[in-house]
């Protein structure tokens, strides 16, 4: 994992970063949206969000 940056050691953080970022957050909240109106159930989206979470909390301290 030595491609994770942690963001607090790059601030300020470049205009890139913020677009990245911005996009990311757009495309969460599009798939979630998404996700609704295919009929989804709340309960297994947010358990997917969480389990992404969760995925990435233990991605992120086995880099450290």
């Amino acid at each position: 994992m030595s491609n994770v940056t942690r963001l607090r050691h790059a601030l300020p953080l470049g205009q890139d970063i913020n677009a990245a970022v911005s996009a990311l957050d757009k495309a969460i909240a599009d798939a979630v949206d998404a996700a609704r109106e295919a009929g989804l159930p709340q309960g297994l989206i947010v358990g997917l969000l969480h389990a992404h979470a969760q995925t990435h909390q233990m991605v992120t301290q086995a880099a450290e």
